[in-house]
């Protein structure tokens, strides 16, 4: 349970500043680096990498996609394939491309300017659902059926203890979204209408979060689901970075230490990737960049039961991790200071681009795509 009054607030204000403010300093100097495509590897002055070789992927670069947005952060990333994917960031702002990034739409529900979107989902080019984050009525959802023309405000939260970080999808009808603790537990809400309608779920069934806990709202990977029933949760802020793992669509949940280092506000597990039920990594550490995140990786091959320490970990926090399309081995997690690759599951990561990014999503057919602050975005290129 999250202590009220003074803990609770520096709390949630460390969680804002993790998911929306940094140091100026430190943008100053991580923005430089991506102004255009660049080989992956070539952070500063080293060689192009290769990357998941038994996918047919060889030598490739992030390649910076122009928005016209420097002023917004993107943490909300949906990546249909190729053409298609959709933004969600400050300001209430939500971009959409159907042209491999090529031009940008700007679709963002009106009258929404003052909320800060986090996570989107996208089913297709017409219809997808973003998340806003924040304290009661902050914490809204948001549907469209036509490409973003039109909008429909589906949940708008009153409970101004509840917190909504993340969400995420089984399939195009089923979904949940994540509020930080609520009287002790973490709350879910739950859709089985593709978004369009939702509820809250019983809390019987979740563990009681421990003082201090609570969701990410950095990547829109703190919830996420694999397959038509299972489902993670990543935690920070209490005494253990934990996940939590539901085998029916959020009813039931087991919690799981992981070797994530936790108890400050600003530490723990930000985001989670698993390439299948029983395959998972978690990344984090601690947001502050003045600050070192030593053990930043975790790695599972029993569905989150357990999580053993990545023997060679990203160098410093990371926010967001996607598994690559055909692989069973290669994965990227990105972070303000860099992208790193695994080729060993999880164990091993080196980084191979110093560029500034906050999240990170891959689609089957194949591509990657990456968003973060001052509008930037990028699209896995050849």
């Amino acid at each position: 349970m999250m202590h009220s009054g003074s803990t609770r607030r520096r709390g949630r204000a460390s969680r804002l500043v993790a998911a929306g403010v940094a140091c100026g300093a430190a943008l100053a100097a991580l923005t430089a680096p991506a102004a255009g495509a660049r080989p992956l590897g070539q952070g500063g002055n080293g060689p192009a990498a290769a990357v998941a070789v038994n996918s047919g992927w060889g030598s490739v670069h992030w390649a910076a996609k122009e928005t016209g947005t420097p002023q917004v952060r993107f943490r909300g990333l949906a990546a249909v394939d190729r053409h298609t994917a959709w933004l969600a960031g400050t300001g209430g702002t939500v971009l959409r491309t159907t042209d491999g990034g090529a031009s940008w739409r700007n679709v963002s529900p009106p009258g929404a300017a003052d909320v800060q979107f986090r996570d989107v989902t996208a089913f297709d080019a017409r219809r997808a659902v973003v998340l806003a984050i924040g304290e009661g009525e902050a914490s809204r959802v948001y549907r469209t059926d036509d490409g973003g023309t039109t909008w429909t405000e589906s949940f708008r939260n009153t409970d101004p203890q509840a917190f909504y970080d993340c969400l995420t999808f089984f399939d195009r009808r089923h979904g949940l979204a994540l509020s930080d603790p609520v009287d002790g537990r973490f709350r879910l809400l739950s859709t089985a209408d593709g978004g369009r309608s939702w509820r809250v779920l019983p809390s019987a069934g979740m563990p009681p979060a421990l003082d201090g806990e609570a969701g990410f709202a950095a990547s829109g990977q703190c919830l996420v689901a694999s397959g038509p029933r299972d489902v993670w949760l990543a935690t920070g802020g209490g005494a253990h970075a934990r996940v939590l793992h539901s085998a029916d669509r959020g009813l039931t949940w087991t919690a799981a230490d992981t070797p994530i280092p936790a108890g400050d506000p600003a530490k723990g597990v930000f985001a989670l990737a698993f390439r299948d039920r029983t395959h998972g990594i978690a990344v984090g550490g601690d947001y502050r960049p003045d600050q070192p995140s030593p053990d930043s990786a975790a790695v599972s091959a029993d569905g989150g039961r357990t999580w053993r320490p990545a023997a060679t970990p990203p160098p410093a926090y990371r926010s967001g991790a996607a598994w690559l399309p055909h692989s069973r081995t290669a994965a990227l997690a990105v972070g303000p200071t860099g992208t790193d690759l695994t080729t060993d599951g999880g164990r091993s990561w080196r980084t191979l681009d110093t560029g500034s990014y906050d999240t990170v999503a891959c689609t089957p057919d194949p591509s990657c795509w990456a968003a973060g602050e001052q509008g930037r975005v990028a699209r896995l290129e050849r």
